[in-house]
């Protein structure tokens, strides 16, 4: 049976898990800090340890992986290794082994994604590095998104210039988007029309319709779509212009959609549960953050209705999405028109798997699926090898 590594490099972080032919966990872990003193917390057969160690970069962090896994178990020999990869273009609608080829793409793409995809990449060069002969999975966010019609991709921009520069919306988040899919239509018995609320730091919705992405916030870039963590999601690109014609330079704007946008630029934080915590404090500012981020996403659950041409069910997922109650009320407020309710004790109650927040009785399901990137990954990573 199939052992799959899932590696998720990010930029100062790796995580990663261990997956038997089974799909059991046997081990999973973070390493953090990569460039300077970093540590790893692993989690294996004996239970969790934390250890700290100098990680100089991403091959140092697969190396102290291994080092950790030897030590505290289980050993780690896997038959392939799965990657996040997070932008795959218009070249990319589907996992793929990882050659030389590939590789060079991963990299040429990174003018597509600068903070995502070059982490990724160091990611994959370093476990072919450590792992040489066993065969490397890309999956990309953006391959889910890959059934978007043309309306729903295409820009109103210069078509020449859109096609030599591959600008046209691509999608994000589309591993945990398809898992979630999945996972609704296998709780409900049907694969039908859903709208999928991916919110965490990061925060995308999608329209998913017989388990086809037919819509999704995110564009060229994971800036655009729902108000998130540091990033504030549709802005008018009039803006932008205003304010390089004003002084600011194209970097410092960089930070101001990456860093300085959504929670963070509203409130000082990117923090949801801090931002909840200041509204009910009575902090003006915090409750107005949470009226626009909830106010963003109901716009686009009644737009994906409408293009989807009804719903069969609304689902929230992700850190926020799963574990936050209140966010859950705000967003489906005001949307009984929709057929779209809570029941209280449901939405506030805790569970760990799939679960209805809505009556029995409600025209259409309000679904809590929490999500599993890292699961769908080995999916894929194992299904590609298998040929």
């Amino acid at each position: 049976m199939t052992t799959v590594l899932v590696v998720n490099s990010g930029s100062s972080s790796l995580k990663y898990q261990l997956l038997d032919g089974a799909e059991q966990v046997l081990a999973s872990g973070l390493v953090e800090r990569i460039g300077g003193a970093g540590s790893i917390t692993h989690r294996g057969p004996g239970g969790e340890v934390t250890v700290a160690a100098d990680v100089p970069n991403h091959r140092a962090a697969l190396a102290l992986m291994m080092a950790t896994c030897t030590e505290h178990g289980p050993q780690l020999a896997p038959d392939v290794v799965g990657h996040r990869v997070v932008h795959g273009g218009a070249r990319f609608s589907a996992p793929v082994v990882v050659d030389d080829e590939v590789e060079a793409a991963v990299e040429e793409l990174a003018a597509l994604a600068p903070l995502h995809n070059p982490p990724g990449l160091q990611g994959i060069r370093a476990a072919r590095a450590t792992f040489p002969g066993v065969p490397q999975v890309a999956v990309f966010d953006t391959a889910f998104h890959a059934t978007m019609p043309p309306e729903a991709r295409t820009y109103a921009v210069d078509a020449d210039l859109a096609a030599r520069r591959g600008i046209r919306r691509y999608g994000f988040h589309g591993t945990s988007h398809e898992y979630v899919s999945q996972e609704t239509a296998r709780f409900l018995g049907h694969a039908g029309r859903f709208v999928v609320l991916h919110l965490g730091n990061g925060a995308s919705a999608c329209a998913v319709s017989g388990g086809r992405s037919v819509a999704t916030s995110m564009g060229l870039t994971p800036l655009e779509g729902l108000v998130m963590g540091t990033r504030g999601g549709d802005l008018d690109p009039g803006a932008l212009l205003h304010l390089l014609r004003t002084g600011m330079t194209v970097d410092e704007v960089d930070t101001l959609l990456n860093r300085r946008s959504g929670l963070a630029g509203l409130t000082g934080t990117g923090d949801l549960r801090d931002v909840l915590a200041a509204a009910a404090r009575g902090d003006a500012q915090a409750a107005l953050a949470l009226d626009v981020y909830a106010h963003r996403i109901r716009g686009y659950v009644g737009a994906y209705l409408a293009h989807l041409g009804g719903l069969d069910a609304l689902v929230f997922t992700a850190g926020v999405g799963e574990n936050s109650p209140e966010v859950r009320a705000r967003v489906v407020e005001g949307l009984g028109h929709l057929g779209l309710v809570l029941a209280p004790a449901r939405n506030e109650a805790r569970g760990r798997g799939a679960r209805l927040v809505s009556p029995d009785d409600a025209a259409v399901p309000v679904l809590v699926v929490p999500t599993d990137e890292e699961l769908q990954i080995a999916r894929h990573a194992r299904a590609v090898t298998a040929g």
